[in-house]
């Protein structure tokens, strides 16, 4: 296909991501975001960033392993800030049986006893008898891992307008739409998924890679950003609604980091946020060719890890007409 002026439509982790390997491909590509503040209506920036497609199976699809696997590699290529210590996965003494029950349900794991959860994480140690490790997971800063496919966008050629409609400029180009729920009119299917989360500072404890804390009715993950900066989330609620995180969820994401560790009822509450992500029936999202658009939508929980290889599922299909039938919705 001959090289052309593209129009990637929104600057979350999906169009960012979009945009760059297209301009990598060798396409003249224009972001547009109708934010004027970079990522300042993203619900991308408020997600929990881990690249754990093993830890993700235990309720997703089996598509999100597999792409989830090929997007580690593009994730350490393009942002080398890109963190992989791994995942662990705990459970308190009464919920072994939601541990075990996760072990069955995923793969790429292997398990620890007491001293092999205080090696990984000695602020941990004698709390937790059994976990998994997940080794080939990591995570990233989400708004530090958005810069920098921003800034890697700009110097592979993309022209970036922020403030900007895409509509407003729509000119007969090929549209790369990842608009995500501003998209709900033409994609009638999508449906708002609310996620909340809790950013907390704590010096009185260390962690070196994503923790989850498996509970039959509050699981927990805590991910550590650096500099004592701690993300806990996350809900999942069915709801298009945005505003402010509920003293129910805050209060179960709190209680349940201080049962990981009492330390973090020492923690400074630094932001709570929520942000309300794109998701389709089957929460696998879709690569739907609409005439002169196509539309990359219904990430739901897992946007920065699949955002780079659908990326690259989009980039060959404008290539060379491939497509992925679990992934591809064709007109």
């Amino acid at each position: 296909m001959q090289k052309q002026l593209i129009t990637v439509a929104g600057a979350g982790i999906t169009g960012l991501w979009q945009a760059l390997t297209l301009a990598r491909r060798g396409h003249r590509v224009r972001l547009l975001e109708r934010s004027a503040t970079p990522f300042a209506a993203a619900a991308s920036r408020f997600a929990g960033a881990m690249l754990a497609p093993y830890c993700e199976t235990e309720s997703a699809a089996p598509v999100v392993l597999d792409l989830g696997l090929r997007s580690l590699a593009l994730w350490r290529e393009i942002v080398p800030a890109s963190i992989f210590n791994g995942t662990l996965v705990l459970a308190g003494a009464r919920d072994k049986g939601e541990l075990a029950h996760y072990a069955r349900l995923t793969q790429g794991h292997r398990r620890l006893d007491r001293s092999g959860i205080a090696e990984l994480e000695p602020d941990l140690a004698r709390r937790f008898d059994v976990g998994l490790f997940y080794a080939a997971e990591g995570h990233v800063d989400p708004l530090a891992a958005m810069r920098a496919l921003l800034a890697a966008g700009q110097r592979a050629g993309v022209e970036v307008m922020f403030g900007k409609d895409w509509r407003a400029a729509e000119d007969g180009n090929l549209v790369v739409d990842c608009r995500g729920l501003a998209a709900q009119r033409e994609l009638t299917a999508l449906r708002g998924v609310r996620g909340e989360r809790l950013i907390v500072r704590s010096q009185e404890i260390a962690l070196n890679r994503p923790v989850r804390l498996l509970h039959p009715r509050h699981p927990l993950y805590i991910v550590p950003w650096g500099n004592g900066l701690y993300m806990l989330g996350a809900t999942v609620i069915e709801s298009d609604e945005a505003g402010p995180v509920t003293v129910r969820s805050a209060l179960e994401l709190l209680g349940t980091a201080y049962a990981l560790n009492p330390a973090f009822g020492e923690a400074e509450i630094v932001e709570a946020g929520a942000g309300v992500r794109p998701a389709l029936p089957d929460n696998v999202p879709k690569i739907m060719p609409r005439g002169r658009t196509v539309y990359v939508n219904g990430l739901f929980r897992h946007g920065f890890l699949l955002a780079p290889i659908l990326s690259v599922l989009v980039a060959d299909y404008l290539a060379t007409g491939a497509v992925d039938q679990r992934v591809f919705a064709m007109a």
